[in-house]
């Protein structure tokens, strides 16, 4: 979840404080990024001078858990994600070309682009419609809303490229000779089909080449990096049939594929921020799938939907309307730099030919009537039951309560999972504060939970920990104490927030 405030300047220097490992600009356009960048952020010296005297001086909450870097970090991107109330915030289309803008792969890296084209049956949509309209609440009125288009779903497959030297291009080949070169340095079958975060309406693969890169290299693997279409342009359910679609690639390559079919015990979902609820979203889904014995055409086939070896989560949004206390208030979280609602509501964003909608809706990523909907905010999910296994991470952000709730709900229902609750550490920090041994244990956490899945998934058992953020030491947690709150509860704040307070008010009456 990303949302910054205000000019293309302030708009850039976030950008290169979130994005830390991603590619700079080439050469050509250096000199007027780092202009806009130091244009950025002189404003901002005054806060920077503050906050490191408070740190120097150990006067700040922050001091006790965090060097001084992350502190200026996490301090400067908030700065740059709450609005002054006097100023517009950017237009959500000229965000979305900042955070699209592609700077060229370079590195340890291999990128090879794959355009899956549809199947020339509409069997895959169609049980998707379905269960969106089985799962929905049906005290509710029926939603009016556009079907998605079967669309070429674009994905990356990313590797680890050993040999290369840090500024090294990509050989000039084909999208298929790359993707051969890759494979020659994979050791193992494992395959992550890896969903980004922002929000819904902004990043792309390139934005998480990064991400990916680490994953690929920790697991011997390959990720395959998913560029599905973003809201508010394509709200719900196009995103969630993209990556649907992507499933079935991997599993059923379409005939101009560069893969094998993969097995699905070597096939892992992943995901940060709102790519965790998407991911969420797909492991719902088939369950669903499951659930009703639903078999999918697929390029002239019926086709079987298997559960996939594991699914992991890095601070996934599970709530689309951000009923959890946590969100409450215009006050600024301590350890994290997302901005709360009522904040953001202080200052206008300027419109565009993407926002407001048209008709308008409140929600960037979902009509109104479909917020609730369990393959939109997944904390609504009915039952994880057969789920694979399931690994999370969170930090003291503001997403840890409804991250907290589900992984005790999930362990409650027989899942498997690996909770890892990292002190004092901001959202997604481990693409943040990317050079932290914080970081660095967790990327050793998420990479070998995806190892383990695909060598022996039956051996996983669940096990909740926190790490320190000075050293590292991992206390163990008890899921029954992760969260007090009911399903019942739970379910009414998300009905409240999203307007049916009768539903809320029914669902309370339950408890």
């Amino acid at each position: 979840m990303v949302e910054v405030q205000d000019s293309s300047s302030d708009a850039v220097a976030a950008t290169a404080v979130a994005r830390p490992d991603s590619n700079p600009p080439r050469a050509a356009n250096m000199d007027t990024y780092n202009f806009r960048l130091l244009t950025a952020l002189l404003p901002k010296l005054p806060l920077i001078v503050r906050v490191a005297v408070m740190h120097v001086l150990r006067l700040s909450e922050q001091a006790k858990y965090l060097d001084l870097r992350s502190a200026l970090v996490v301090a400067v991107l908030r700065s740059f994600m709450e609005p002054p109330p006097d100023r517009p915030r950017t237009s959500v289309s000229a965000l979305q070309r900042l955070t699209l803008t592609d700077n060229g792969v370079r590195g340890r890296i291999w990128v090879s682009t794959y355009a899956a084209p549809p199947p020339p049956e509409t069997g895959i949509r169609d049980a998707l419609m379905q269960a969106v309209d089985d799962m929905r609440d049906r005290n509710l009125p029926e939603p009016l809303f556009k079907t998605p288009e079967l669309v070429p779903v674009e994905a990356e497959w990313t590797g680890y490229r050993a040999g290369a030297a840090p500024g090294d291009p990509l050989p000039r080949k084909s999208a298929r000779e790359l993707y051969d070169s890759m494979m020659v340095e994979c050791s193992q079958p494992t395959t992550v089909l890896y969903l980004h975060g922002g929000a819904y309406y902004l990043c792309d693969p390139s934005t998480h080449r990064p991400v990916n890169k680490k994953l690929a290299k920790l697991t011997g693997g390959r990720c395959y990096s998913v560029r599905y279409r973003l809201a508010p342009q394509h709200p719900f359910p196009a995103a969630l049939l993209d990556a649907l679609v992507s499933y079935f690639t991997l599993l059923y390559p379409p005939p101009d594929a560069f893969h094998e079919p993969v097995e699905p015990e070597h096939l892992v979902l992943a995901g940060d921020s709102a790519g965790g609820n998407l991911v969420l979203a797909l492991l719902q889904l088939l369950l669903e799938f499951r659930r009703k014995g639903t078999t999918v055409q697929w390029f002239g086939e019926a086709r079987d939907v298997p559960l996939p070896a594991g699914v992991t989560l890095n601070s996934p949004w599970t709530d689309i309307t951000m009923s959890s206390p946590s969100w409450e208030g215009t006050a600024s979280a301590p350890f994290d730099y997302l901005p709360k609602p009522e904040a953001l509501a202080r200052g206008k964003t300027r419109e565009c030919e993407a926002w407001p909608a048209s008709p308008p809706r409140k929600w960037l990523y979902v009509d109104d009537l479909l917020v609730t909907h369990p393959l939109s905010s997944v904390v609504m999910s009915r039952s994880w039951e057969g789920a694979p296994p399931v690994y999370m991470c969170t930090g003291w952000e503001i997403l840890a309560l409804e991250d907290k709730f589900l992984a005790r709900r999930l362990h409650d229902e027989g899942v498997p999972v690996v909770f890892e609750e990292y002190e004092a550490m901001p959202h997604c920090f481990a693409m943040i504060l990317d050079k932290t041994p914080n970081a660095r244990r967790c990327f050793e956490g998420w990479a070998g939970f995806i190892r383990r899945t695909v060598e022996d998934a039956g051996s996983i058992r669940s096990a909740a920990v926190e790490v320190k953020a000075k050293t590292l030491e991992e206390v163990p947690l008890v899921f029954e104490e992760l969260s007090d709150v009911t399903e019942e509860e739970m379910w009414g704040r998300v009905y409240d927030k999203a307007g049916f307070a009768k539903l809320g008010e029914a669902a309370s009456a339950r408890l």
